[in-house]
């Protein structure tokens, strides 16, 4: 086992000598994140005709975003059924919701401008809207607007790599944030505060999914063993699955390291930065949520309103329906009512919420496709900015 303590190179040469080894390798063989791995297998495919199987797999997508729908389809109707209650909500209440979902959006591409090493905003902004609009309409469409962001992106002149390795680095650091969210709460719980057992028992989740995220994160950061032995099983049962189909994937393992030592130099640069903008982001979004609350009358306790956010938030995650659209609605409309909110205000809140969280940072993404294209249509190409090498 290798530990980097021990020997320590700069980071940003050991990623270039991993990917020095890499690139040796067949092209695409590996990705830092299955979002971005299939976002290249996108741009791969477009100058190829459709096969049966790729019509499968899309519709089989489509038609897993459509049962979950149905399923949740009772809660989202009353949450949209809460439509004309928003003129009965508190002015200034529902301002500083807008408000605080702004300023979370603002952290958001802060962050993805400090995982690009940027100063740019205009390019970095706008390819996050259209992306975030397109995963955010489509089915299974999270790969698809990853794909777009990375066009744009490579358009203005980014590194591609630089782009998936950094953009996937920040994406972990906010999965593990969300996961650890659920620890502020325990110490009211601990203390007594009433609440109810679904809501405890999604704080001990939390808590234990975050020291799990924790814990592999330092393994695979400070290893190069269990990251390289997870690459070469992922590429031997990649090639036992695509066999007599697709060209074998070679170098999956160095890759992997690779990509990993890119995230390495990043966060070791800007770690205060990357854990300042992730605390923003996911604070202005909870403050949102709150000042939602407040604008329909209601006041219930913080911490309990904190665990049904980071729940929610969680079961968004899971890439059925674009955006979450549905699971989020039902989810957290239903763990407010646990945490002790009126069903009718739960619900009202939930409105408010994705509308300034979902609904209106989709409609940014067409202009800001347009923005993009207008610029950048009318200017000649740009060579791609490289990370710069340690000792170059």
């Amino acid at each position: 086992m290798t530990n980097h303590r021990s020997v320590e190179p700069e980071p940003g040469a050991t990623a270039h000598k991993h990917r020095q080894i890499a690139d040796g390798g067949q092209a695409g063989a590996g990705q830092p994140a299955p979002v971005a791995a299939e976002a290249a297998s996108l741009v791969a495919a477009r100058s190829q005709p459709l096969t049966w199987r790729t019509v499968l797999k899309r519709a089989l997508v489509a038609a897993a975003a459509g049962v979950a729908i149905y399923l949740v389809l009772p809660s989202l109707t009353e949450v949209f059924a809460s439509w004309p209650r928003l003129s009965t909500l508190e002015p200034a209440w529902s301002a500083a919701a807008v408000a605080a979902e702004l300023a979370s959006f603002t952290c958001y591409f802060a962050l993805q401008r400090l995982a690009l090493q940027s100063r740019s905003w205009f390019a970095v902004v706008t390819a996050g809207l259209a992306g975030n609009s397109i995963s955010g309409i489509l089915p299974g469409g999270s790969a698809v607007g990853a794909t777009v962001q990375f066009e744009m992106l490579a358009t203005a002149g980014f590194d591609p790599d630089t782009a998936v390795a950094g953009l996937a680095a920040f994406s972990l650091l906010n999965v593990g944030a969300l996961l650890g969210l659920p620890i502020l709460a325990l110490p009211a719980i601990l203390a007594g505060a009433p609440a109810s057992p679904g809501l405890v028992h999604t704080a001990f989740v939390g808590v234990a999914g975050f020291c799990l995220v924790a814990v592999f994160g330092v393994i695979i950061l400070r290893t190069d063993r269990p990251l390289a032995v997870a690459g070469r099983a992922a590429e031997r049962l990649a090639n036992r699955v695509t066999r007599g189909r697709r060209p074998p994937l070679t170098g999956l393992d160095t890759r992997l390291l690779a990509d990993r030592d890119t995230i390495k130099s990043v966060l070791g640069k800007n770690w205060w930065q990357a854990v300042l903008l992730t605390t923003g982001r996911l604070g202005f979004d909870f403050c949102c949520l709150l000042a939602a609350l407040r604008a329909t009358g209601t006041h219930p306790r913080p911490s309990l309103v904190l665990l049904a956010y980071a729940a929610a938030n969680v079961i968004a995650l899971v890439p059925i329906t674009p955006g979450g659209l549905g699971l989020v609605e039902a989810s957290l409309g239903g763990l407010l009512i646990l945490a002790g909110v009126h069903s009718g205000d739960a619900f009202l809140a939930t409105l408010v919420y994705r509308l300034a969280s979902y609904w209106l940072p989709l409609l940014a993404g067409p202009p800001a496709y347009l923005l993009f294209r207008h610029r950048y249509d009318a200017a000649p190409p740009r060579p791609a900015r490289t990370r710069p090498q340690a000792g170059g």
